[in-house]
């Protein structure tokens, strides 16, 4: 390849002279001797390693990226190698099918959905108490379909057909050095206590029991005894403020909650409780923060230790396919939160799609800092335990080099993130010095990639894959993705997700190579009813048709399909933002800011950074009197922190004197975005 750099270039990315005299000729030998093709294979493989400065990584790759050819799609950082194809899970589905490429595969899974969730009810071992007479019927079509009829079964006995003295749980508490490791047999028997304490308690199958803890042992014993014991456990994030909790609650019809004293984080105690009482909860059983409970609980509330029984023997609930198993929220465009119930099969979706796309084995270590708040909890929980694999839960804060240390010691495998998260990471050296050789692939969801960082978090395991899972709580898993059976660009998707179909219609319904997305039903793991909404409303309403006259899915997001079979996501084609990995409306947030002193009327509009990556939240004010600036944001920003979630962070907060409308009266958000990236915006550096 007629390439060449020099050691200055080198210096310029700031390694030392000496090395910048070495990688130079090394890196123009590989230049000189491989095609373009084949030249990043071999220089991350022997000469860019994670020793070597990422500046120099970056710099070799934009230099190759720019002489790429186009109608090859995205460059890949990453491509499998034969033996790694040959022993993925997706090898091992297509062995068994006598399919001989990927392409046969995928089609087969959206058109034979007899045949492909067959399949996968029996390659994750799903346990069933009565087998079910049929994969899928559609009496009413394929927007109401009826899976597993005449089943029963209980979900959560899916996650222990592992080797009882296998691992299922590695962790690190918060302040501590020394591991603990949890064997599925001894999480049974913890499961199975949280049960016999609830049937104890007085609750009954059927109810709804909240929790609204950090993800922790405990967490995930009670989450699978509350399912165990046949009820539904209300997820809640740990960041929501009393409102927010309450609003939870109330449409969940809350029997009981679980919940902690305090959060610890790093030498903090973050109130918990308190902000339970507040959202006046029904009864709670409470766990302590440290060693003992550092409150006083009001009257009929249960401390962990009273309630927690000790008998370890649970004969589970057996439940229809389509009893609710989880509820779940995900926020809509107005009002209160959709509410999504995940039934009986929904984690047969995250654990299918865990085993296809994330390749979960059972020598894996599984590792994804999230919450049983947000989809990606339950979707942990299910994705590992029923594959057989190990789960590693980091009690602590996960920006920080504690969090990747622990990745290096609980020999993880298997790294979920969110983009956010790798960006501070990459800012603050926190995986500088660790050896994360033994992660096979990483796994990115919750907001837009920006492809540096993801190039970034490629590096450090000296170039393993990103599987970027773009999906969320209403489909209990992802429609578009990636696989170790197919190269790797950084922020792209390589495939939609097997068992689920999906088109990109532009605004003339017609498909193209960038628009909207719409999901094809059925698939398992996509909703069949919102609690507290119009489901056909929200999803098929008003959606374009299919050929046999259904209609597609609405999912809300902007996709373009690029060349070489590669996907980019555009963000939300309506008024639901993403921030942080938390979904969110325009119309949530601004109930929040018109309580704030002077302000008429405010418009949120998510803005993509320069350079891609997650939203940016900005803020368009209508003043009903001049205030200094600083004193409006400082007032905005306090009423997001305490009213909706400490989470979410203001970019700009910029003042007009109106804001555009349609005829109808609508806030033109669309409008207000595009001139805020055309007049406002400021580039940042990667």
């Amino acid at each position: 390849m007629d390439l060449r750099i020099t050691a200055e270039q080198l210096k310029d990315c700031g390694v030392s002279d000496a090395l910048a005299d070495h990688l130079y000729e090394k890196i123009n030998d590989v230049f000189a001797e491989y095609d373009q093709e084949d030249c990043w294979y071999v220089l991350t493989r022997e000469i860019l390693t994670p020793a070597v400065s990422f500046e120099v990584h970056l710099f070799v790759f934009r230099l190759l990226e720019a002489h790429w050819n186009p109608q090859w799609g995205a460059m890949p950082a990453w491509t499998p190698s034969l033996a790694l194809q040959r022993s993925s899970n997706i090898a091992s589905v297509m062995d068994a099918l006598e399919l001989n490429s990927f392409d046969q595969f995928y089609k087969l899974s959206v058109t034979d959905h007899e045949t492909f969730w067959s399949v996968m009810v029996q390659r994750t071992g799903i346990v069933f108490r009565t087998d079910y007479k049929k994969i899928l019927e559609t009496p009413e079509g394929p927007t109401k379909p009826r899976w597993l009829t005449g089943a029963r079964l209980n979900i959560a006995d899916s996650c222990f057909s592992a080797d009882p003295e296998a691992t299922a749980v590695v962790l690190q508490r918060v302040g501590q050095i020394n591991l603990e490791r949890v064997s599925y047999g001894e999480l049974e028997q913890l499961v199975n206590r949280v049960a016999n304490g609830l049937v104890q308690a007085g609750f009954i199958q059927g109810e709804s029991i909240a929790i609204d803890m950090t993800m922790t042992l405990e967490s995930v014993a009670i989450y699978l005894g509350i399912v165990r014991a046949g009820c539904a456990v209300i997820s809640i994030a740990d960041s929501f403020s009393p409102t927010e909790i309450a609003t939870r609650l109330r449409i969940g019809k809350a029997s009981g909650i679980f919940t902690t004293d305090y959060i610890q984080r790093g030498t903090k105690k973050l109130p918990m409780y308190t902000k339970v009482t507040d959202a006046e909860a029904p009864r709670a059983i409470v766990l302590p923060c440290g060693d003992a409970l550092e409150i006083e609980l009001r009257e009929g509330d249960l401390a962990w230790d009273e309630f927690l029984s000790e008998k370890t023997d649970f004969d589970s609930v057996g439940r229809d396919p389509g009893d609710a198993s989880n509820i779940l929220f995900s926020s809509g465009t107005t009002g209160d939160p959709k509410a999504i119930p995940w039934n009986q099969t929904t984690p047969i979706k995250a654990a299918a799609d865990g085993y296809l796309h994330q390749d979960i084995q059972t020598a894996d270590v599984v590792c994804w800092p999230t919450n049983l708040g947000w989809m990606m909890g339950p979707w942990l929980v299910y994705a590992s335990l029923i594959n057989g694999a190990t789960m590693a839960l980091f009690y602590d804060a996960p920006n920080t080099s504690d969090f990747c240390r622990f990745v290096q010691d609980a020999k993880v495998t298997v790294l979920g993130v969110v983009p956010s998260l790798v960006k501070a990471w990459r800012t603050n050296g926190a995986v500088e010095h660790l050896d994360w050789s033994g992660i096979k692939l990483f796994s990115s969801t919750g907001e837009c990639s920006n492809a540096t960082d993801m190039l970034f978090l490629m590096a450090q395991a000296g170039y393993k894959p990103v599987i970027e899972y773009c999906g969320g709580t209403e489909i209990g898993g992802g429609y578009l993705t990636g696989t170790v059976v197919q190269s790797a660009a950084p922020a792209t998707f390589t495939t939609p997700a097997l068992g689920l179909g999906m088109k990109i219609l532009d605004e003339e319904e017609q498909e193209a190579d960038a628009g909207e997305v719409f999901l094809v039903p059925p698939s398992i793991g996509l909703s069949l009813e919102l609690l507290n909404k119009d489901h056909d409303q929200v999803y098929y309403e008003g959606s374009p048709r299919q050929e046999s006259g259904f209609p597609l899915r609405r999912h809300g997001d902007q996709i373009e399909r690029l060349p070489g079979g590669f996907y980019r996501a555009l963000g939300r084609a309506d008024d639901t933002m993403n921030l942080g990995g938390i979904k969110i409306s325009s119309a949530e947030i601004e109930r929040v800011f018109k309580e704030v002193d002077g302000i008429d009327e405010t418009a949120a509009v998510a803005v993509p950074p320069p350079g891609g990556g997650p939203s940016q939240l900005v803020v368009f004010a209508v003043l009903s009197r001049q205030r200094p600036s600083e004193v409006l944001e400082k007032e905005l920003r306090t009423a997001l922190r305490t009213k909706l979630n400490p989470l979410f962070k203001i970019h700009g907060v910029v003042v007009r004197e109106t804001l555009p409308r349609t005829a109808s009266g609508k806030v033109m958000r669309r409008v207000l975005r595009q001139n805020y990236l055309e007049n406002e915006a400021t580039e940042e550096p990667d």
